[in-house]
């Protein structure tokens, strides 16, 4: 008996090539299934790009570089400016590693990566600057040029405008999901409408420009004012909104009138997803901030900003020049002021 229920156990017990098969498979389509799962991850480092990774490669005439600070439309600033000033001063330019893993993931960016452990060899000479050009940028001394500062203005790279769009035109699987969210809400509706993005930032800006800055944020008054100022130029906008605070939009923004869309469902989606919405709009709202800028300036088109939203002696006014930040062509509302005063007394 025993014998027997040995030969059976022989019978249904795999031989090994049937093993050796079979641990084939399994590997085959484990690499298959995680190959096409990393293949979803915008990760920076899937993005081509020249990187300087020992000190024997400096540039012999020298270089420019920037520091990276703040967040998205922050770094977009920097690397326009970078591109700007390095060209207009003959040197070449080479962006730190977290710029590029901020932007190589939305933009199609060509600027060379610095790699840090290269520009810690290097003999920098910091140079900072103002939010505006000056005549004095277009001569900055020294080989090793490091630029410092939150430069985020048109007045630096305008003249290069066509460039600066092509460093930041979308990889083209963001600007697809952009343009499947408008073509969805296009086919709603009887006929072609006009989308107007709109931009509201508020995040840290609640506590900081009353406190800091002492200014106001965009309010309800103001963008019933900007949807309107669309509304009598155009017979069927559709305004997009998106936000930091996505609760306070659906509270604030009046939406009875069945052209306005929240992205997302109304929740807050990736700064990366909501500047690809904007910039495939056909106009722009924006209320502060670089993020909302920069987008306004990708999408060209008409422009409606929050204008005068600091007192006169706000200190903002020594490092923000409006006519600096916004284009001649866009148009400003301005902010109501009250609540700023009511907080100075």
């Amino acid at each position: 008996m025993a014998a027997t229920a040995a030969k059976g156990f022989g019978a249904t017990c795999p031989s090994l090539s049937t093993c050796y098969f079979l641990f084939v498979v399994f590997v085959v389509s484990t690499i298959f299934h995680c190959h096409r799962r990393l293949a979803l991850v915008p990760a920076p480092w899937a993005y081509s790009a020249q990187v300087v990774l020992v000190p024997r490669h400096h540039p012999q005439e020298g270089m420019f570089t920037i520091n990276s600070k703040g967040r998205l439309g922050n770094q977009m600033g920097q690397y326009a400016t970078l591109y700007a000033l390095a060209k207009m001063n003959g040197r070449p330019a080479y962006i730190p590693a977290q710029i590029h893993s901020t932007l190589a993931p939305i933009f199609r960016i060509t600027l060379p990566v610095l790699h840090s452990a290269t520009a810690r060899g290097i003999p920098w000479r910091n140079y900072h600057l103002n939010d505006w050009m000056e005549e004095q940028y277009r001569h900055i001394p020294g080989r090793y040029v490091r630029l410092t500062g939150y430069p985020c203005s048109w007045t630096f790279y305008h003249h290069l405008r066509q460039e600066i769009l092509q460093e930041f035109s979308l990889h083209e699987h963001v600007r697809e999901e952009a343009q499947k969210f408008l073509q969805a809400l296009q086919a709603t509706q009887a006929w072609r409408v006009t989308f107007v993005g709109v931009h509201v930032r508020r995040g840290d800006y609640i506590r900081v420009m009353p406190r800091v800055w002492k200014g106001v944020l965009a309010d309800r008054g103001y963008l019933q004012q900007a949807l309107d100022w669309f509304r009598a130029r155009y017979r069927s906008p559709v305004f997009v909104v998106t936000s930091d605070d996505m609760a306070w939009c659906r509270e604030s923004i009046d939406s009875s009138l069945g052209d306005v869309v929240f992205a997302g469902n109304g929740l807050q989606g990736s700064p990366a997803k909501d500047f690809a919405l904007l910039t495939q709009c056909n106009h722009s709202i924006i209320t502060v901030g670089t993020f909302g800028i920069w987008a306004a300036y990708l999408t060209g088109g008409d422009t409606v900003y929050l204008a005068n939203f600091t007192l006169p002696n706000s200190p903002f006014h020594m490092v923000f020049k409006p006519q600096a930040a916004f284009l001649p062509e866009w148009v400003g509302i301005a902010a109501d002021l009250r609540q700023a005063q009511q907080n100075r007394v």
